[in-house]
């Protein structure tokens, strides 16, 4: 897997969808969870479909947030689920090719996601950003990488004044909407 994981909000992209998809490739980024909750299924479906279409060439592993049948109707690498989701287990057991992520809080999260058979995980909010809770912070993100024993990301309040401290932590990577949208 690689170290920086694209997560996509249209909402937030000041260029077309597909264009920034196209964008974020170019910078070099390999793995894209899309993540559009608000969208009825056929609209995501179609996204869906036009992702894997631009990103043709590029090597590039595709994820859903929590859309199971999806990931499976359009052979997607794998599948996020947020925190509150139906058990890692039950998908990894039905579906052992699925790589599956999981959404995580706390220590107590990434050992339960681990146990449940997660492939890898996103701890946040690392810094403030408003609305997601109280973040943990760099020492609580090397608290949770004392007993992590798969991937971890690091999510929420990323930029790029605090990014380089984040991966001294020795986080495998950052999961991210906005750092990805600005020049590196």
């Amino acid at each position: 897997m690689h170290k920086f994981f694209f997560i996509t909000d249209r909402k937030q992209f000041k260029k077309p969808f597909l264009e920034t998809i196209k964008d974020v490739l170019d910078k070099g980024i390999r793995l894209i969870q899309i993540r559009e909750k608000d969208l009825p299924d056929d609209e995501l479906f179609e996204l869906t479909q036009k992702v894997l279409e631009v990103s043709k060439g590029y090597n590039t592993k595709i994820f859903i947030n929590s859309r199971v049948d999806i990931a499976l109707i359009l052979n997607l690498d794998g599948v996020h689920l947020p925190s509150k989701s139906i058990p890692i287990a039950y998908v990894k057991q039905k579906f052992p090719h699925l790589i599956v992520g999981k959404s995580c809080h706390s220590v107590e999260d990434v050992l339960k996601a681990q146990e449940e058979g997660a492939d890898y995980v996103y701890i946040s909010p690392i810094f403030k950003v408003e609305g997601k809770g109280e973040p943990i912070g760099l020492e609580g993100l090397k608290e949770v990488l004392k007993v992590a024993k798969i991937p971890v990301y690091a999510l929420g309040g990323i930029n790029r004044s605090n990014y380089q401290d984040v991966l001294k932590t020795g986080v495998y990577g950052i999961a991210s909407i906005r750092f990805f949208l600005q020049d590196l």
